[in-house]
């Protein structure tokens, strides 16, 4: 399996991870919108240039 599609899966999995982590409570709890916003970015763009890949790979213009 390619590598890349790994390590994009990862930074998937990353961005949920930065979306669901409890910050309330802890020193760092004026940082939570801040790590909502990059989980969310890094799931968005990281999906969408796996569909692409996927897209590009269905078409057969690997």
């Amino acid at each position: 399996m390619d590598r890349l599609i790994l390590l994009i899966l990862a930074s998937i999995l990353a961005g949920f991870a930065l979306v669901k982590v409890p910050l309330s409570g802890t020193f760092l709890a004026g940082l939570e919108p801040i790590t909502d916003i990059i989980g969310i970015v890094a799931i968005l763009i990281f999906s969408l240039f796996l569909i692409y890949k996927g897209l590009k790979g269905l078409l057969g213009k690997y």
